[in-house]
């Protein structure tokens, strides 16, 4: 695989590190959403829950105080049975009375018993009458008495009423304040049913968004992971272009060297062989210059580029004394 290959891979990969930061960037914003759902939820929960304990501890007083009051209800009614069968008994003893009074009313023997009395006293009466008058009164007294008697019933059965209706009214106070603490305690009981019901529906709300930021944070926790082996894979790779960079820059290095070398070759050879011809040329020139100042001497016709190679001979010998 090619540098620039491996490069391309560098990128693609980092750009599926920067989706998946992306990805776990908006989950924990959501799980952060969700945490604080979740507290706010649970804390709720625990408000609910104290009230709901509040309104059971106030309910359960209340019922205790319902059942004192039952208790107190009953024991009244207790009482007015007993009074109810001595109500009866009276009123059937005044049965039996009632048969032994005569068919006359009570008002009329009283009235009978004055009229004689008042006739002992006013009148002058022979012994005999007065006698049968006093027997007549007894026997009218004798009647009365069992009117009296039904009356001394009456009297007793009206203070078994005058009881048995105080016992009524007592219990029909305690049966009135037993009503309405029962309404009461049902009232709450109905409150904390409503209660209960909305605690656990917050209760399964809270559990759902915690089941939710746990699943989440396991996402982030995968996708950790996830970048951490692409990270790994993007650094082997970048370790491997730095190798392989570093290996074509040797050989980069190595191909410069030789090729300065040969370059460095080639100039000495070249330089070598232009010394080697200026030495040719130089011994040349000197064998030439000696045959013209040879034919120079002798007074021989001279060529221009001999001439010139006496006068350039002459020149560097001047060159030379002056020096």
């Amino acid at each position: 695989m090619s540098a620039q290959d491996k490069t391309n891979q560098i990128d693609e990969i980092r750009s599926q590190i920067a989706v998946l930061k992306d990805q776990m960037n908006k989950a924990n914003i959501e799980a952060k959403k969700m945490a604080e759902r979740r507290d706010q939820l649970n804390g709720q929960t625990a408000k609910i829950d104290s009230e709901i304990r509040e309104i059971k501890k106030q309910r359960d007083a209340i019922n205790k105080k319902v059942h004192t009051l039952k208790q107190q209800r009953d024991m009244v009614r207790v009482q007015i049975k007993p009074i109810l069968d001595e109500i009866q008994a009276i009123n059937d003893k005044k049965t039996e009375l009632k048969k032994k009074v005569p068919h006359i009313r009570q008002k009329d023997i009283q009235k009978e018993i004055d009229k004689i009395d008042w006739k002992i006293q006013t009148e002058t009466l022979d012994l005999q009458e007065e006698k049968r008058l006093i027997g007549e009164i007894k026997l009218l007294e004798t009647q009365l008495s069992g009117y009296k008697k039904i009356e001394k019933e009456n009297k007793k059965i009206a203070e078994q009423l005058h009881e048995r209706k105080t016992l009524d009214a007592q219990a029909d106070t305690f049966h009135k304040e037993l009503s309405e603490f029962a309404k009461k305690s049902q009232e709450l009981h109905e409150n904390m049913v409503v209660k209960i019901a909305e605690v656990k529906k917050t209760k399964e709300e809270a559990d759902a968004l915690h089941k939710s930021f746990i699943e989440n944070k396991e996402k982030n926790r995968n996708l950790r992971v996830e970048i951490a082996v692409l990270t790994g894979q993007m650094l082997g790779i970048r370790n491997a272009v730095r190798e392989q960079n570093k290996e074509l820059r040797e050989k980069a290095i190595v191909a410069r060297q030789s090729e300065l070398a040969i370059r460095n070759k080639e100039r000495e050879i070249a330089d070598a062989q232009r010394s080697q011809k200026l030495q040719e040329e130089q011994v040349l020139k000197s064998k030439l210059g000696a045959q013209a100042k040879e034919k120079f001497d002798k007074g021989e016709k001279l060529s221009w580029n001999e001439f010139q190679l006496i006068a350039n001979d002459d020149d560097s010998e001047d060159n030379d004394t002056q020096k």
